[in-house]
């Protein structure tokens, strides 16, 4: 069993890998929504104008309103600072409704732009690539946009316009207390903006690290039967236990580098507060500064350090968003299936002809599994492809239906290049029915009706009755309402298979790949099938693969597969005639 690995997602012609700056997040993020984003920051400014409303007034509380003994000053003071106070909730509460919530806006349309883009491209990025690895990178790495246009955003914003007000205030009040600050700000600074730029790939990785655990948890769970069947829960567990001790090395890491800048905020900023303590004392014993203004000045002071301080949390909060927008960067970037060459015929009316000509194909570079096949379908007819496993059956019936393509040589059909059509314009004439057919959590209806959602009741019903579903559902209390459980667990493997035919009927395609159709099945149903696959492949281009030669006796045209090459061609009868490997294979079966 493949041990943990952290690894990303094999490409299939991506774009040269580009980090995405605060610039660019800007521009494609945040500039769009500039409207809502520049209404937020006018509530910002308010907010933080109105954060300094305290400090301003306590310098008056004890510099006039108390020497003074003046009553009516006091409940001006008071009024004046419960009314700033009134504003930053208000304001507070609006920031939250326009732009947290605005944020989790972007994310989920983040989440569908994502998700349309990872379906889009082609099957061999999915083999390459775990399912639960995709559910991390479309649910997870886009979480930080709220970072760019939510919290994160006020907290900068808002920490740049009060820092900036406040250092003009201080300045006011004493330039040499102002200027003595500025000294253990900057090396803190300078440290930060180190810490970050070692954080970035940090969080990048962490993104890789979680997918590939989220991916391996995802596969453990879905294969559980097979896990207990071979007493196999111990190795899982250390697989697992290995995984998440890589997120543990990783977020220890990252722990480290914030802590550093935290410290490094306490211990500088606590040098420059205990500086601000004897520079003030020394100016208040002098008589050079009021109590009053040193209260102001250790407030303001207070206020211009406080974003600094949460410095360490915004960019943080920050590297963590860029980190994970890099990676969805990365699956935006990658080239859809349908543009992989110029994809521009569209058919109309398809009739069903297919031919391989001189077609070669290779999952590995230089390691060809198919050898110059050359046949052809003609629009209606069915043709078997017979042979051992790994032949190269099932990598024909993947390039028949678009999921793979050629190295080298071409498939057309209807006498169309297939590698130029446009693939919605083909698949939807395509049905396909599989050995291990998948089925989706839900009823049987539901499953039935996935190619057509919108189709009559009569048109599921007859469906239902040529692929002999109603045999078993109407055993069932709910019949077709019946829930079958994730991947149809509930359900026999016979009756999965009925089901997948049943949802080909009513899909009514013009080309049918049927590939081990029947393999899953007990005598009884393989017969109940065989009747409803004759109805299925009728007027309709069929591929079938099959091991049980004895259901393809009746197709118009035998392919024996070998080591990737067609040995042997021909229908059933002058296949046997020849004794050939066709005739081993039959003979072989029919004496078991």
């Amino acid at each position: 069993m493949r041990d943990f690995q952290a690894t990303t997602p094999q490409d299939n012609s991506t774009k040269k890998k580009q980090k995405i700056t605060i610039g660019k997040a800007f521009k494609t993020i945040i500039w769009p929504r500039r409207k809502l984003v520049f209404i937020g920051l006018f509530f910002i400014a308010i907010n933080r104008v109105a954060s300094l409303i305290l400090p301003w007034q306590s310098k008056i509380l004890l510099d006039e309103v108390i020497p003074n003994k003046n009553m009516t000053k006091l409940y001006e003071v008071l009024l004046f600072v419960g009314g700033a106070l009134l504003l930053q909730a208000i304001t507070s509460f609006l920031l939250t409704r326009i732009l947290s919530v605005q944020a989790q806006y972007v994310i989920s349309e983040l989440r569908a732009q994502v998700q349309k883009k990872v379906l889009s491209l082609p099957i061999r990025f999915f083999d390459n690539t775990k399912s639960g690895a995709l559910v991390s990178r479309i649910m997870s790495d886009v979480e930080g946009v709220r970072n760019l246009i939510g919290t994160g955003l006020v907290q900068l914003v808002g920490g740049v316009i009060t820092a900036v007000v406040s250092v003009v205030l201080l300045i006011q009040i004493n330039g040499w207390m102002t200027l003595f600050v500025f000294l253990p700000v900057t090396i803190f600074g300078f440290v930060a903006l180190k810490a970050f730029k070692y954080i970035r790939p940090i969080f990048r990785n962490r993104g890789k690290i979680n997918s590939e655990v989220k991916g391996r948890l995802t596969e453990t769970l879905a294969g559980v039967r097979v896990i207990k069947g071979f007493n196999a829960e111990e190795q899982e567990n250390k697989i697992f236990e290995k995984g998440v001790a890589l997120l543990f090395d990783n977020v220890k890491k990252s722990l480290t580098a914030t802590a550093i800048i935290s410290s490094s905020s306490t211990f500088l900023l606590g040098l420059a507060s205990l500086g601000i303590m004897g520079i003030g004392g020394y100016f208040m014993i002098k008589g050079e500064m009021t109590t009053g203004e040193f209260l102001s000045f250790t407030l303001y002071l207070g206020l211009m350090i406080a974003p600094i301080v949460q410095m360490s949390n915004i960019g943080s909060q920050f590297t963590e968003a860029l980190a994970g927008l890099d990676r969805t960067e990365e699956l935006m970037n990658m080239t859809p299936e349908d543009e992989l060459g110029e994809r521009t015929i569209v058919l109309d009316n398809l009739k069903g002809e297919l031919t391989f000509n001189d077609v070669s194909f290779a999952y590995d570079e230089g390691k060809n599994v198919l050898h110059n096949i050359n046949f052809n379908v003609k629009a209606g007819s069915v043709i078997a492809l017979v042979g051992s496993s790994g032949s190269g059956k099932s990598t024909i019936a993947g390039l028949s239906a678009s999921f793979l393509n050629p190295q080298s040589g071409i498939i057309t059909i209807d006498g169309k290049d297939l590698s130029k059509v446009k693939l919605s314009s083909f698949r939807k004439h395509l049905g396909v029915v599989l050995q291990d057919e998948f089925l989706f959590e839900g009823t049987i209806r539901d499953n039935i009706l996935f190619p057509r959602p919108n189709a009559t009741e009569e048109e599921l019903q007859r469906a239902v009755k040529a692929s002999y579903v109603n045999e078993f559902t109407d055993r069932f209390d709910d019949g077709l309402d019946t829930l079958i459980g994730e991947r149809g667990v509930k359900l026999s493997g016979g009756q999965r298979q009925r089901i997948a035919i049943a949802r080909a009927i009513l899909a009514d395609p013009k080309i049918i790949i049927l590939d081990e159709a029947t393999s899953n099945l007990d005598t009884e149903s393989e017969a109940l099938i065989q009747k409803s696959l004759a109805t299925l492949v009728k007027d309709r281009t069929t591929i079938v693969i099959a091991h049980r030669l004895s259901t393809i006796k009746k197709a118009d045209q035998i392919l024996v597969i070998e080591s990737g090459k067609i040995a042997e061609q021909g229908t059933h009868e002058e296949l046997i005639s020849k004794g050939g490997r066709y005739f081993d294979l039959y003979t072989y079966q029919a004496k078991i």
